[in-house]
Parts: structure tokens; sequence; C-alpha cells
């Protein structure tokens, strides 16, 4: 990814040394000890515990694995230290499409791994409900640090929500997420991932997914409240013939934020298809938005679409869309977008009788109110509920 200027200056190595591996309170061992603040705030994030439609459970607490159940036939979760005993190391999965040695944080997750999840769609399952997964920090300044691996079997379905958060009262923390997605022939996999994170906690996913022929892999990232820094750059291949990726993201960054996001599809193979669609908001943080696609193979055709809004004279908006041919026979196209709210529009809304702050909050909705394919009803209403309390706390 291409370094820019960071604010905050935080080095790397300076944040592992800031925070710790383990907190000195032990985490809960099952969930029925969390209490009703914070089941509340998994809810805001997704997670939803009594919920008859999530087919399976995984949450993470710290570093110990705190819950792990799914009953359905033909899918398999485990917490990932124990699908390594299971099966002889994942040999076939486990650091084959991320280099452990591709930054500090990668060798860190490499070398003093906490747990993370392992799931599994057997060949031909078709899981319409989704499972979801968990990633809390539950005491400030710890470290978490995980790998995991979701791997779609030859025609298989399947749909995860996974959550990323902090207890309510929780301030600073650093999450290491390594992932790893294997999307098989005729596969489809729809991945959600919401993030709610806490005022001077930093992130650092590092991702990679590959589809084969056929399948399919969407991707949708939300994150609408404050968090100290993100850097987030997953990468997409597309290695087999009519593969298909779509990345979707809502950002909303306020002050104090630091967010430096985006995602890269190389289309390989013949007559495959890639989107990027992002959708960010400043009103006082820094955003940098990326989008990379490069094509290597004819007829293949991608887009790219970025739309940033100013609300503040304080904020960064950097958007930077990035186009790669290696070919001739390709259709390649992008969009790129950042403004504030027009006066016109605001006027034209006052007339038909709303207030200024009631029609700029009504143009804050409809930018955020994006339509994203294959998530679950039950997320998509919990996105909008979101995109409703970010309206009204801007």
């Amino acid at each position: 990814m291409p370094v820019l200027d960071k604010s905050p200056s935080t080095t790397d190595e300076e944040l592992l040394k800031r925070f710790k591996a383990a907190p000195e309170e032990k985490a809960p061992e099952d969930v029925s000890e969390l209490d009703n603040e914070e089941i509340k705030r998994l809810r805001q994030t997704g997670i939803d515990l009594d919920a008859a439609d999530r087919l399976g459970t995984f949450i993470q607490t710290n570093c110990n694995v705190s819950s792990c159940q799914c009953d359905i036939k033909g899918v398999e979760m485990l917490p990932v230290t124990e699908a390594l005993k299971k099966y002889d190391g994942l040999k076939d999965y486990w650091w084959k499409i991320l280099d452990p040695d591709k930054d500090v944080f990668t060798k860190e997750a490499d070398r003093n791994l906490d747990n993370g999840y392992f799931i599994r769609a057997r060949a031909g399952e078709k899981v319409v409900y989704p499972l979801q997964t968990c990633l809390y920090i539950r005491n400030n300044n710890v470290a978490q640090k995980v790998h995991n691996i979701v791997v779609a079997e030859e025609g298989s379905e399947l749909h995860i929500i996974t959550g990323c958060t902090t207890h309510p009262h929780l301030t600073s923390g650093l999450h290491i997420g390594v992932s790893e997605f294997y999307v098989k022939k005729g596969a489809k996999l729809v991945f959600t991932m919401v993030h709610n994170w806490a005022e001077d906690v930093y992130v650092r996913p590092r991702t990679a997914i590959v589809v084969e022929e056929g399948g399919t892999f969407l991707s949708n990232y939300v994150s609408l409240k404050g968090v100290k820094s993100v850097q987030s750059f997953p990468t997409c291949t597309l290695k087999g013939r009519n593969a298909i990726a779509r990345f979707n993201s809502v950002i909303v960054a306020p002050e104090g934020s630091d967010i430096d996001t985006g995602s890269r599809i190389i289309l390989e193979a013949p007559e495959t298809r890639a989107e990027i669609i992002s959708r960010t908001i400043s009103y006082g943080g820094r955003v940098v938005a990326r989008g990379h696609l490069i094509g290597k193979a004819k007829d293949i055709k991608a887009h790219l679409e970025c739309q940033g809004l100013m609300l503040t004279e304080k904020g960064i908006i950097h958007a930077i869309p990035e186009l790669e041919a290696h070919v001739a026979d390709v259709d390649m196209s992008h969009e790129a977008a950042v403004g504030r709210i027009a006066k016109e529009e605001i006027e034209y809304l006052m007339a038909r009788g709303l207030e200024e702050e009631e029609a700029t909050s009504t143009i804050v909705r409809g930018f955020l109110n994006v339509k994203i394919d294959g998530l679950p009803k039950e997320l998509d209403e919990e996105l909008q509920k979101a995109v409703e309390e970010c309206r009204h706390g801007m």
C-alpha cells in the first residue's frame, strides 16, 4: 500500500510496545457473563446473541474464545487454534495467500497468535442465514491478535457477519486481524464487517481473498463511529473464469479519527467482473479512500466509484482511484468526487418546509443510505439504524 503522511505519528513498533498481550483481568469464559450494556454494544455492531436466524456464533473476548457454536450440517466453525491441531496445521490454507513477514503486524500475529476462527462450508452446502463472529476487546490497552480462515467449498454459499468492537467504557486498544478467504469453484461468500471501536483504538487488518472459476465474493464494510487509526487494504484475486468480486464500504470519520482503507482486485482470468464502491463522510476526521483495479486478462469488466462528503472545514478526504491494465481488451472505469453539501440542495429542501438542520440531515442520510447487495435483511436494518444514529450525532 502506498504510504502517505500519517496522522497520528505513532510508529508500528511503538504500537506493539504500548499494548500488552493480555489483560490482568480475566476475560469471560462464556457470553452469559457479559452484562446488559455489553450485549447492547454487540447488538449495535450487528451481533445478536438471541437471534434465532443466526446459525452459528463465534466470540473472542480479548485473547480468549468466549463462544463457538455452530450446529448446521455441512458447515464447520472452530477456534483457529483447534483447527490447526485437528487438520495438521491447515497446510492448504495457513499463510498461503498472505506473507507472515509482510509487516510487523503479520509477524506479530504469526509469532504470538491469540486465536481467531476457522469457518468452512462443505461442497454444495448453501447457507442463506448468516453466521456471526465477534472480535471483542474488553479491557484497556490490550493487543488482540487473530488469524481467521474462511473456506467456501465448491458450489457452496455462505453469509458471515463480523462485528469488531470494544467494551462501552473502553478507550484504548490494538486489534491485529489476519484473514484469508478461499472461494472455490461456483461458490458464493458474502462477508459483512461492522466496526464499532473506541476513540483511542488502533486497527490493523491484513486480508487476502482468492476466488476460483464462477465464484463470487461480496464484501461489505461499515464504520460509522470514532476510532484512532485504521489501516486496511484487502487484496482479492480472481483466478478463475467468470469469477466476481464486489467491495462496498460506508465510512464516517469524526474528529480525531484517521482511517486509511480501500481494496484491490486483481482480475487474472478472462470474463471476470469487479466493482469497488465507497461512500465516505468526514466531520473532522481524516479518510484516505483507496481503490485499485488490475486487469491482467481479456474480456474483463471492472468499475471503481468513490464519493466523499465533507461536513466541516477540519476534515480531510483523500480519494485515490487506480486503474491498471496489462492487456488491450479490457473494460475498466472509475469515478471519484469529493465535496460539500451544495447550498442549492439545502435551499431546495427548505423551500419545501424543512428546517436547515433537517434538510442537511436528510441529504446526509441519503448519501450514506447505499443499498448493499447481499446484505442480510437483519443487518441491513441495523445499518439503517446506525446511519440514523450517525446522522443525529452530526
